[in-house]
Order: structure tokens, then C-alpha cells, then sequence
């Protein structure tokens, strides 16, 4: 098993207050790690998450504020990213995330990581996943009607 995110470059962490092309994130990740010099990964797990259209409340939904406090979030996701790679032998993260205000439909977050075997990839995304949504400091506002309400909970799955 490889070291836990063995270097600096081997987690990265970004806040995007306008929206980001998935994709080209992902491809930029894979080009740092490549550029890295460290031999390729046998095994890559990636998420892509979007802003869905209706309200917990299930109303149409207009655009998911959400806010952070800068400095902290980037501090706790690293956190959340070093416990989980530390679990699963993960060789490298990497977390996109939006803040602001994000429109249905709209990239909301990407989390991709590597590792040497698909399992441990595909464990370690998912769990970093759910992290994120149940202890990464954001606060969320849904709004609906041109009224803002703050989301109380977040969903398991």
C-alpha cells in the first residue's frame, strides 16, 4: 500500500465561488499527478455532483446558496481528506466544491482520488463523498418562490 497522500501535491483542494467545468478539473489533477513523476495509480474513483431542481421541501428550487468561512472549510476538508485517504491508502485527492450561489443543474461539487486497487478508490470516494456533505462547514440556503430558506439536515444518500 502506498503512503497516504505522500506529498503536498498529492491533495488538491479548491473553492470555486463561480461555476467550474467538472471535467477539466479532473484533467488538470491527472496532468499534476503525471507531472508528478510518481508511477500512475492502478485505480481512480470520481464523483460529480449537481444541483437538483427542487427544494428538500420538494418546491421548484431557484439556486442553493451556500456559505463557509474561508480558511476553516479548506482546513476541515484537508482534515476530512487525510483521515480518509489514511483509511482507505489512498494516493492522491482531489475536492472541487462551490460556494455562493449555485444554479439546479450546475456542477456542485467533484471528489476523485487514487489508489492502487479499485476497492479501495471506490471506498475511499464515497466515504470522503458523505464527509463532505455531513462535516464540511458549509451552510446551505435553498431558494424557492424568491424566498431563501436555510437547510436544517442534509440527506444520507
Amino acid at each position: 500500500m502506498a503512503d497516504p497522500l505522500p506529498d503536498t501535491g498529492a491533495l488538491q483542494l479548491q473553492l470555486h465561488p463561480e461555476p467550474f467545468d467538472p471535467l477539466v478539473a479532473l484533467a488538470d489533477w491527472q496532468r499534476s499527478l503525471a507531472a508528478g513523476g510518481a508511477e500512475p495509480a492502478a485505480a481512480e474513483a470520481h464523483f460529480i455532483g449537481r444541483v437538483r431542481g427542487i427544494t428538500a421541501a420538494g418546491a421548484p428550487l431557484e439556486a442553493l446558496e451556500l456559505e463557509h468561512y474561508p480558511g476553516m472549510t479548506e482546513a476541515q476538508i484537508a482534515r476530512l481528506a487525510a483521515d480518509c485517504a489514511q483509511r482507505h491508502g489512498l494516493r492522491a485527492v482531489r475536492v472541487d466544491h462551490r460556494v455562493g450561489r449555485v444554479l439546479p443543474g450546475d456542477t456542485i461539487v467533484l471528489v476523485a482520488v487514487s489508489a492502487d486497487r479499485r476497492g479501495p478508490a471506490q471506498r475511499g470516494g464515497q466515504e470522503l463523498l458523505e464527509a463532505l456533505k455531513h462535516e464540511a462547514p458549509f451552510w446551505k440556503r435553498e431558494w424557492s418562490g424568491g424566498v431563501g430558506t436555510w437547510v436544517a439536515g442534509n440527506t444520507a444518500y
